[in-house]
């Protein structure tokens, strides 16, 4: 049975990180099932190309800096007379190396961007949210398992996921969940296979998921028929996850 996204149709989304990747792919699906979509980053001319692509609303913004990630919360508001659907997908994975030799301002960016993103979003969409309003983090099983040159990655995926369930029990108005999607053929894995760090570095490509895969979970997790979620993660390495989305690979 199809997934029923029509519960989304005129809702005002926004997405961050939605230059490339898995931001990208979930902009286009949530345009196509008829929603009000603004996508932020700081790359301003992916973003330009993805609007004429899909007629999604472009915002630049730094999600590091919180009033400009008020300002495009406000931005949505104003277009689109609210906001329904927050996703803090914006994440990035360098420094990839040992401890003792990253580079403290690599690592700092890293959790100004994966951790202090998350809550600068949070902070800017939680006020506005109307009851029922769903805010999706996109974690990372890397939150969970330690892995040699992410201690970064590893540590700001672990604080993001713990951000998130201190959201849910927080505001249980809110439709609050996070999203593990595993290993997904996007920039940031050529990063990771580049490194040659770790057993992830040596994954065959094809061992990664597409990045609509994520991208329609995304989606999914904004309808009522992922309410038994709210509040918990779902990850995409569950075979149960993958047959009710029909993701099939």
């Amino acid at each position: 049975m199809a997934i029923d996204l029509s519960s989304l149709r005129g809702k005002s989304v926004l997405v961050t990180g939605a230059s490339r990747g898995i931001g990208a792919e979930a902009v286009r699906v949530f345009v196509a099932a008829g929603a009000h979509v603004g996508m932020i980053a700081r790359n301003t001319a992916a973003l330009q190309a993805l609007a004429q692509d899909t007629g999604a609303l472009p915002i630049a913004c730094d999600i590091t800096d919180f009033a400009a990630v008020a300002q495009a919360v406000a931005q949505m508001q104003e277009q689109f007379g609210g906001l329904d659907v927050l996703v803090n997908n914006a994440g990035v994975i360098d420094p990839i190396a040992p401890l003792a030799q990253a580079d403290p301002e690599e690592f700092g960016r890293l959790i100004d961007i994966n951790l202090k993103g998350v809550f600068h979003g949070m902070r800017a969409a939680m006020p506005v949210l109307p009851d029922g309003g769903t805010l999706i983090t996109v974690g990372s099983g890397a939150a969970y398992n330690p892995l040699e040159g992410w201690g970064g990655y590893c540590s700001s995926k672990a604080g993001a996921w713990m951000l998130t369930r201190v959201a849910a029990q927080e505001a249980p108005h809110l439709r609050i969940m996070s999203l593990s999607p595993g290993t997904v053929a996007t920039d940031m894995q050529r990063t990771i296979r580049d490194s040659g760090i770790n057993p992830v570095s040596q994954l065959e490509w094809s061992a990664h998921i597409p990045p609509d895969w994520p991208a329609r979970a995304l989606a999914w997790m904004c309808t009522p028929d992922a309410d038994d979620w709210v509040g918990q993660e779902v990850s995409l390495r569950d075979e149960a996850i993958r047959k009710r989305l029909e993701l099939i690979g």
